[in-house]
């Protein structure tokens, strides 16, 4: 017989059903393996369900926009060459009731071929193409806004129309990106009797193609290529939401890695659990050894032992991952761009597993190495460390993580982000290791305490067999966890406590025509003196080169270059814009304002490597302008007014038909007498309450958070693990130790105390470690990540890290009560 064969009929004979001793590491690897199922499948599920609807999401197979202009007969002609076409135009604007009412609407117009693909339905189940000129129908939060019903009347602009019905499926919803308002539909001979677009105003054309045969990115490219400076922005059906993909591949790369850290904890319970399994196992090793059996089929025994409870802790995770799925896309609500799909997703439940097999085999490595290789006589004699391994266990360590960190590096859109978390946890683990080392060492070096119980505490944290170090590591996560969590939260809480209030306009106007700027500063100061009015010229336009390089020629754009993604708003000043402070260069004079020159984002301009006189090209209204790079901008993005990332001179583009925004400081309770005042003379105008829009953004962000403190969750409850596996595993020497002391006449409670004292020191010390590191990745998190100001609720922080520290104490002692029931006789004869 093998000695495979063997190993395995000894391992089945003696590991019950009910996994006695490892079910420890069955509930590390379900947690990890679980919350890594769950985030890979539904993040998977959503990016699979993207490409699936791409059609039918993004409205044609191909799609051409641009801003503040139509397309003009020939483009039309030549896109008409490629398939049926279908042209909508959208733009901001204002509902208003016969009862005076208002609400800030997404105006979209379209023609009769609309939709190419997929239904427009209204509420009652009706499938419907465009209104008729007279009609609008209207989303479901607007009519429940206004208090509007089928044939009430509307005014949008300078003309009124019969509500037709309630909006039921708009299927390029997705698509249209974020919107300052409910969605209404008109048609084109609609669109034109409201008057809203003129020169300078702000809207966007969109001209969707169906193709039969033909290529998506290739009829781009040729479309491209015959109005190479036009300035359309290109979409195809398999990139019909490209923000909503990113920031679904982002969000789900992050939490994956949050995941991923929560396996790693889960690990070292992982080993605790196998330690403190395999010292239980002592005397049955010794009995192996003494009958003849060698250090290999001892291995084989307990790998096959602990390969077959990873099996069943894996197998369970992934079956709760799959579980959870539809609960978490229930759950994450506004925050999803669509529902996924039930299918089961096959990838990220592989890697789940395979970092679950891997994990779970680094960490138990030590311990079966060091049961293999330790003689009978030790094995019998006393109590063993089962973690230490030597070289060998390292080995095996090494090429798990090698492994995992090439598994995790292959399956990431961002290498060096995926590189550099790995990175940080893997030094945080071991900086924790060394603080632990350090306490135990420095235990060992103070001096004796003449209070006997404060001096066996101390003793404690390095007396032979002792889990000083695991705890350390298990406490410090734990703790580090909650810290960084609130610190994060409560500081971000600060931000817009205190910037909203001091810093955010009550309105935003949208499309005031440029010639009647004063009469719309004096109409806003009537009705609220006082009123701080800022305008600024805004017109959209798109980076086509910068430098040498031509946008269309790169393969991929950078990240940090995201202003390279589609239009941006561009503005033209003669003074520095306020929040705005010169990083470089200098700002022009009026006698050099008459030249094309451009102020650029510094952190733009960085990851583009421009340097100050190089030359940046946009396209605006179809037609391309140069300007001359003048100097570099450090932009105060928290104040909520007009940030642009590039500001250009009079001389660049104040002869380019435009209107303005603008916002309005005053206090929230005249906004109904500035709205209403307003719009009667200014029809065209947008005004935006800024508490509106800032409630949908809080409400995402909200939602993001919940997600990623529930996916730190895991993390937390693999601490709390990996703290039952360090006290499980020194439960021998601690048994011992309690027996000892009651021989020598201490009662329970004496015992009791002495484990309460030692908990107590060790959760002060990781807890100052736990406020250092925890704070340190807090600060980085909101001032580098976020571009926010470090503004946390200290008496927040302070008030979590204790509790932490509380649980920890609680835990550890319920984790004691089987010492303190040993009995002496019972316990010495098995000792």
């Amino acid at each position: 017989m093998s000695q495979w064969a063997i190993a395995l009929t000894l391992a089945r004979r003696e590991l019950s059903l009910r996994f006695r001793g490892l079910r420890l590491l069955l509930v590390c690897l379900f947690l990890g393996v679980g919350a890594l199922a769950a985030i890979g499948s539904l993040a998977s599920a959503i990016t699979r369900e993207l490409g699936a609807q791409g059609q039918v999401l993004l409205g044609g197979d191909a799609e051409f926009s641009v801003s503040q202009r139509g397309a003009d007969p020939e483009e039309v002609g030549a896109l008409r060459a490629f398939g049926r076409v279908s042209e909508t135009v959208r733009m901001q604007s204002m509902a208003v009731t016969v009862s005076g009412d208002t609400a800030p609407i997404q105006l979209k117009a379209v023609d009769q071929a609309y939709p190419l693909y997929g239904r427009l339905t209204l509420s009652d189940g009706s499938t419907v193409r465009a209104p008729e000129d007279g009609e609008i129908w209207i989303g479901k939060a607007l009519a429940e806004r206004l208090g509007l019903k089928s044939r009430d009347k509307l005014r949008v602009g300078m003309a009124s129309f019969l509500v037709g019905g309630i909006i039921g499926e708009e299927p390029d919803r997705l698509s249209e990106g974020f919107t300052l308002g409910p969605v209404a539909l008109v048609s084109m001979a609609g669109l034109r009797r409201t008057e809203l677009v003129q020169p300078g105003s702000l809207y966007e054309t969109r001209v969707r193609v169906a193709l039969a045969q033909l290529d998506p990115a290739a009829v781009i490219s040729r479309f491209e290529k015959a109005f190479p400076a036009a300035g359309w922005e290109t979409r195809t059906r398999d990139r019909a939401s490209p923000g909503a993909s990113r920031f679904i591949t982002r969000m789900g790369e992050f939490l994956t890695l949050v995941g991923l850290s929560a396996l790693v904890i889960a690990g070292v319970g992982v080993g605790g659990g196998v330690s403190s399994y395999l010292n239980q196992r002592r005397s049955s090793i010794a009995m192996l050894k003494v009958l003849g059996g060698t250090s290999g089929i001892v291995t084989r025994i307990y790998l096959i032992q602990v390969s077959a409870v990873a099996l069943v802790g894996v197998a369970l995770g992934l079956l709760a991952g799959v579980a959870a799925t539809p609960l978490l896309s229930s759950l994450a609500g506004a925050v999803l761009p669509i529902a996924p799909g039930s299918a089961l997703e096959p990838v990220p439940l592989a890697l789940a597993a395979a970092y679950g097999f891997l994990i779970a085999l680094a960490f138990c490595a030590p311990a079966l190495v060091t049961a293999a290789r330790v003689p009978a006589a030790s094995l019998l004699r006393s109590t063993t460390d089962m973690r230490s391994g030597g070289w060998t266990a390292w080995r095996w360590i090494a090429g798990a993580a090698a492994v995992v960190i090439a598994l995790a590096l292959a399956s990431s859109d961002r290498p060096w982000f995926t590189a550099s978390f790995l990175l940080a946890t893997s030094v945080t683990l071991l900086l924790l290791v060394v603080i632990g080392l350090g306490i135990r060492g420095a235990a060992a070096r103070l001096p004796h305490f003449r209070r006997p119980l404060l001096r066996l505490a101390v003793a404690g944290l390095h007396r032979p067999g002792s889990k000083t170090v695991a705890l350390v590591v298990a406490l410090g996560l734990g703790l580090t966890l909650f810290v960084l969590l609130a610190a994060i939260r409560t500081s971000l809480d600060g931000n817009i406590q205190r910037s909203v209030p001091e810093r955010a306009p009550a309105l935003f106007a949208l499309d005031v025509p440029a010639e009647r700027e004063a009469e719309f500063r004096r109409t806003v100061e009537r009705s609220a003196p006082g009123a701080k009015v800022d305008a600024v010229p805004l017109m959209r336009g798109k980076i086509t080169a910068y430098g040498s390089t031509r946008v269309a020629d790169l393969k991929v754009i950078p990240e940090e270059a995201w202003a390279l993604r589609g239009e941006r708003g561009l503005t033209f000043a003669e003074g520095l814009p306020p929040g705005s402070t010169l990083s470089a260069g200098r700002w022009w004079t009026p006698a050099e304002g008459r030249r094309a020159l451009v102020s650029v984002d510094e952190r733009l301009a960085k990851s583009l490597n421009l340097k100050i006189g190089d030359r940046l090209t946009v396209s605006v209204l179809g037609l391309e302008r140069d300007a001359t790079v003048a100097s570099f901008r450090r932009i105060a993005w928290d104040t909520l007014g007009f940030n642009f990332v590039l500001v250009f001179s009079p001389g660049a583009l104040a002869d380019v038909p435009h209107n303005l925004a603008a916002t309005i400081d005053m206090p929230a309770s005249q906004t109904p007498a500035v709205t209403h005042a307003l719009l009667p003379r200014f029809p065209s105008t947008s005004v935006i309450e800024v508490g509106g829009v800032l409630a949908q953004v809080q409400a995402v962000v909200g939602q993001m958070a919940t997600a990623i403190a529930a996916a730190a969750g895991v993390a937390v409850l693999a601490g709390v693990a990996v703290l039952i596996g360090a006290i499980a595993a020194a439960r021998a020497a601690r048994t011992y130790d309690a027996v000892i002391l009651k021989v020598l006449g201490a009662t329970r409670l004496q015992v009791l105390t002495l484990q309460a004292i030692e908990y107590a020191m060790l959760s002060a010390i990781m807890s100052a470690v736990a406020l250092a590191i925890g704070t340190a990745g807090g600060w980085y998190v909101v001032t580098q990540l976020f571009d926010f100001v470090w503004l946390p609720n200290w008496s927040v922080v302070l008030l979590t890290l204790a509790s932490g520290a509380l649980v920890t104490i609680v835990v550890g002692l319920a984790g004691s009560m089987p010492v303190l029931r040993a009995r002496p006789a019972a316990a010495l004869r098995e000792l």
